[in-house]
């Protein structure tokens, strides 16, 4: 008690030889600290600073050390009080001799951070939070603020035993970090604050209190996790291009760490709040970085990656409705590795399938497994399904190089070590995906729905011994054919009474797809031929073969690919009374109500009353004598199927003569209802001959339309006309030939295979030298020709006035 009389006594003598400023921060503080903080003198204060502005780094100075020695003496209402006079210090005065004022100002703030007391950490921090909105003129090279986001990220994780004091203490974290947020990110000078030390400190600290949502019923700023997401958006929100990686990897470190993806409910949400709160065109390095942590965890538990594939399924679904830069490949490419992986951890491991002990344990695998496949497939197709029409025509294209066929190589997915079960797994999977991708897809044209290199594959798939795969294949045509959306409304096969009932919507076959049909309708036609005769073929099956082939007739067919439909038809009808394959009843019975129901769809369609007469007279006779030719009758569970067909009675069965008469009308060429239909079989050379094949073909070619001189002009007959219109044989024929040449230019040897082309070359050569020999001499030359005589080389002159020039050389 003396040593501070004395102190007082001291001041209280020396008053007036103290330097002004101290007395005026002196004078700010009451004798009793309840009564607050001094006005009057506040006023004179902050006029004094802002008068002179060089005495600001002195007057915080001077209020630092008044404010270390309260708070060590626990005199917290001084403490207020120096805080206050600061906060108004700071936002009254803006000039270059802040700089220093706010060093002092941040150590005072450190100094109340740092101290165990939750009031003092919530008055620094609402402090530090006014400083940040203060917008200096000038930038600061020196300031840093490391200290401060590791104080507030600890804060944040606070765990007080009084819940409304950690709460506090949680809030008043949060906003600290989202001071030092909006304090750094628009400074240049401060970009460090991107660095991985920070951000590793910065997001967990959100991150963890949007996930402690136990206090959901606070609202506003008192609520954590509400704030935290608030700040959380904010600082996504202000990534820049080269920062968006530092700032995605802390999240799923974060998931990893606390084991948020199984379930993945809070890490599907993290990465909502990311895709909406970062800028369009980041989304790609979102998508990146998932990729690569799913590529990080592809050896991890099913339910863990399944859980990472549902988050990338978010983030595509959100960035395929902007720009999503070139990742479109690199997310297939992944997560179709990625399924090739499932199915090899599900179909693997033999030896313990077989074990009775692990029973259990590998059908529970095999489960999670299909939790991964379907989340995959789901993805790929969501991604797909929402893409712009453009790059969903090359992601079709994508996906279908990615299924294995049979007889074809396939370089991206290894399907040697998986088997058969496997390969065939992958193949469902990615169709599967296929329709989610086709699914709403309008192409104005069918060449750009229906390309070649999309298109043969996807019929070499029809034609495998699956039924499931079959069915797949053709719920993608649909997808692709049906441009006006009447696949509904064909749903079910069945006797349609009425078709102008379903208002079917329809328009006028363009010209583009007339020549689609041309070229490749015989593609479809024995796509559709062959997959009706398989005899693992169900119900659904001819659904879907009597929906093609409605569709068909909507969208493509003019008075030709009508006529056309109909001989496939008829040959349906044949080939099930012909039974050379032994097939068993119920796929007969099944392809005649297939056949029933189509042209009975196809008449209405047409609208001409002898076809519907004929057609509708032929469906009576069944209904009375045959029942179980007609849909609604085979394919009930009970139907009583015959033991053979009676192919005598005319009366069951569509007629061709019939038909052509009820079509002898303009518009349709009936005389190609008698030629029986026969599925063409198109042998296509492979895409990249070698050089050899080429000049075989060539050569070949080249030696054949070449005149032979020893023939005599065949006289054109009847007989004549009718051999070339019948080419079956000769197509045959010609197909063996060029077989042989292929073969013999790829299995001879070299030095036979130069002979031969030498010989093709001389005996070329010597052709056209007769052939130059008779129709090209040399002009007439004024300096003379030169003839041989015995010998002796002559020179013949010939005047310039009689030389003959051709009519375009005279003037």
């Amino acid at each position: 008690m003396d040593s501070e009389n004395a102190d007082a006594g001291v001041c209280g003598c020396c008053g007036p030889l103290r330097p002004r400023y101290k007395r005026l921060v002196d004078n700010i503080f009451p004798e009793d600290p309840k009564d607050g903080l001094v006005k009057s003198d506040m006023e004179k204060l902050t006029f004094y600073a802002v008068s002179a502005p060089e005495k600001l780094d002195r007057i915080g100075a001077y209020l630092a050390e008044r404010l270390s020695r309260d708070v060590v003496r626990h005199r917290y209402g001084y403490v207020v009080i120096a805080m206050e006079a600061l906060d108004q210090l700071l936002m009254a005065c803006h000039s270059q001799s802040i700089k220093p004022f706010v060093e002092s100002f941040l150590h005072m703030v450190a100094k109340l951070l740092e101290s165990r007391e939750p009031d003092l950490q919530v008055l620094g921090t609402n402090s530090f939070v006014k400083f940040a909105n203060i917008e200096e003129d000038t930038p600061s090279y020196h300031r840093r603020y490391d200290f401060f986001v590791s104080q507030f990220s600890a804060m944040c994780h606070s765990t007080h035993e009084d819940p409304e004091t950690c709460s506090r203490i949680r809030v008043a974290g949060i906003k600290g970090l989202q001071g030092v947020v909006r304090k750094t990110v628009n400074d240049e000078l401060q970009a460090i604050i991107w660095e991985p030390q920070h951000m590793d400190k910065l997001i967990p600290s959100m991150l963890f209190n949007m996930q402690d949502n136990e206090d959901s019923e606070r609202a506003g700023e008192e609520n954590p996790a509400s704030l935290a997401e608030s700040c959380f958006r904010e600082l996504l929100g202000r990534a820049a291009y080269g920062n968006m990686n530092n700032a995605v990897h802390p999240v799923l470190v974060h998931l990893d760490n606390h084991r948020l993806w199984d379930p993945n409910d809070f890490a599907v949400s993290c990465f909502r709040i990311i895709m909406y709160s970062i800028q369009a065109q980041h989304s790609h390095h979102v998508i990146q970085q998932v990729l690569s942590h799913l590529d990080t965890h592809s050896k991890n538990t099913p339910r863990v990656r399944a859980g990472i594939v549902q988050v990338l399924l978010e983030t595509v679904a959100i960035a395929a409705k902007g720009s999503i830069g070139p990742t479109v490949l690199e997310v297939f490419n992944t997560l179709l590795k990625h399924l090739r992986m499932s199915v090899d951890f599900e179909l693997g491991d033999g030896s313990r399938r077989n074990s009775a002990s692990s029973l259990s344990s590998t059908r529970t695998k095999e489960s999670e497994e299909r939790i991964v496949q379907n989340a995959i497939i789901q993805t790929i197709g969501f991604f797909g399904g929402n893409l712009p029409d453009y790059q969903r025509a090359e992601v079709m294209m994508f996906i279908m190089g990615k299924v294995p066929v049979y007889g074809t190589p396939c370089h991206t997915l290894d399907t040697v070590k998986i088997g058969h079960q496997g390969t065939k797994r992958i193949q469902a999977m990615l169709l599967s995906s296929l329709i989610m991708v086709t699914s709403g897809f309008k192409c104005k044209t069918m060449c750009a729905g229906l390309p070649v290199a999309f298109l043969e594959p996807l019929c070499s798939i029809s034609l495998m011994e699956d039924s499931e795969l079959r069915q797949l294949v053709l719920e993608i045509l649909h997808n692709i054919i049906d441009r006006h959306d009447n696949r509904a409304k064909l749903r079910g096969i069945r006797i349609i009474p009425n078709v102008a009932a379903l208002k079917i919507k329809r328009e006028k076959i363009s010209k583009q797809d007339v020549v689609f049909m041309k070229k490749h309708g015989q593609q479809l036609y024995r796509h559709i031929y062959l997959g009706c005769k398989e005899e693992d073929n169900v119900e659904k099956n001819f659904e879907l073969l009597f929906t093609a082939l409605a569709l068909i007739t909507i969208e493509l067919a003019n008075e030709e690919v009508m006529i056309d439909l109909i001989r496939l038809s008829i040959a349906l009808q044949d080939m099930v009374l012909a039974n050379e394959e032994n097939m068993p009843m119920f796929i007969r019975c099944g392809i005649m109500a297939l056949v029933a129901a189509y042209l009975n769809f196809l008449s209405q369609m047409i609208a001409n009353p002898p076809f519907c007469q004929h057609v509708s007279k032929v469906i009576e006779m069944r209904n009375l004598d045959a029942p179980y030719l007609l849909p609604e009758h085979v394919f009930r569970e009970k139907c009583v199927l015959p033991d053979a067909l009676d192919r005598d009675d005319v009366g069951l069965y569509f007629q061709t003569a019939d038909l052509a008469e009820a079509l002898s009308v303009p518009g349709y060429n009936v005389e190609r209802l008698a030629v029986p239909y026969i599925p063409q079989v198109t042998d296509r050379l492979p895409r990249r001959k070698s050089f050899v094949d080429t000049i075989s073909l060539q050569v070949d070619i080249l030696s054949n339309s070449l005149p032979d001189q020893s023939q005599l002009p065949e006289e054109i007959t009847f007989e004549t006309l009718k051999k070339a219109i019948d080419t079956t044989g000769l197509e045959e024929q010609e197909r063996e030939r060029r077989r042989q040449v292929m073969e013999k230019f790829q299995k001879a040897p070299f030095e036979e295979i130069a002979a031969h082309c030498e010989s093709k070359a001389n005996m070329l050569h010597d052709r056209l030298a007769q052939i130059f020999e008779l129709t090209i001499r040399p002009p007439p030359s004024p300096s003379g020709t030169v003839t041989v005589t015995s010998g002796h080389a002559q020179y013949q002159s010939v005047p310039v006035y009689e030389m003959k020039f051709p009519d375009l050389c005279v003037y």
